[in-house]
């Protein structure tokens, strides 16, 4: 049974759902039997899509950020979710704020929850959008809004035939890179953005971003930034300059504009060549 998601079925800052069309298109020119290692996996999506795509490929998919770990759960979220829809049931108007009333009820009702607690997903559903919290604490600071989804989520078959590892991605590409027709999707956090729900806050700097790129040099490979990181400029400049050699040389690229505020745009890239 093919399971054909459009989106991740769970809330994730950063999900590629924009890039489905042309991300299926340029699979064509990739072999369906090759391994493709996933290796930020984030929500899996590209993982899935891939899997879905060429069923007979092997797809390793690196859960860095534990997200498997939340679709695991998902039926205790949708049973949450379902609780605090009952409670904010006559509350007015949808998108609207919560009055403290019901805020306070709400939180009685999460406090019950032992165990795991989907903090995103919760986030998703009451925050501001684009608004995240990471804990009770950092909830009860939050004002909350009257936007819980209706319907409950579902994951079915999502990761199916997918190889689901945990690991750092520079432990993976180092396990992976002399495999044989082997192709990388590489979609690191992108330099400048919150990461606030990613694992590590800490983890994505200037450097961080930069030795990425060791992942793309005379590999096969899909990697996904924005003009904001400007990176394609300074891959051209360092080329030009004789400092080193440009890794997206005669590779594809395809862009998606993205409304990143009511006045302010920005370009999602996609960049990918197959050297094998």
């Amino acid at each position: 049974m093919k399971y054909n998601y459009v989106q991740a079925p769970l809330p994730f800052q950063g999900q590629k759902r924009r890039f489905l069309k042309p991300f299926k298109e340029a699979l064509k020119d990739f072999s369906p039997s090759a391994t493709y290692v996933d290796l930020f996996g984030g929500s899996g999506f590209l993982s899935h899509t891939v899997k879905q795509h060429y069923p007979e490929a092997t797809v390793v998919y690196n859960d860095f950020d534990g997200y498997s770990h939340r679709l695991e759960n998902i039926d205790k979220t949708n049973v949450l979710l379902t609780d605090i829809r009952q409670i904010t049931a006559n509350s007015g108007n949808r998108k609207e704020r919560l009055t403290d009333e019901y805020h306070a009820k709400i939180i009685e009702r999460i406090e019950q929850e032992k165990g795991f607690v989907d903090w995103v997903t919760l986030s998703s559903n009451l925050l501001f959008s684009m608004n995240y919290a990471s804990s009770l604490e950092e909830l009860k600071k939050e004002k909350f809004y009257n936007k819980a989804r209706m319907s409950n989520y579902n994951a079915d078959g999502y990761l199916q035939g997918v190889e689901v590892v945990r690991k750092d991605y520079k432990l993976l590409f180092d396990e992976c890179k002399n495999l044989s027709n082997v192709v990388f999707l590489v979609d690191p956090p992108y330099l400048s953005t919150d990461t606030t729900t990613y694992s590590r806050e800490d983890y994505w700097k200037l450097s961080d971003y930069l030795n990425v790129l060791k992942t793309i040099e005379d590999t096969s490979y899909f990697y996904f930034t924005s003009n904001k990181s400007q990176i394609i400029e300074l891959c051209d400049w360092m080329e030009n300059n004789g400092y080193c050699r440009n890794p997206f040389a005669d590779a594809n690229i395809k862009t998606i504009g993205s409304q990143l505020t009511y006045n302010a745009r920005y370009e999602d890239i996609m960049i990918y060549k197959n050297n094998e």
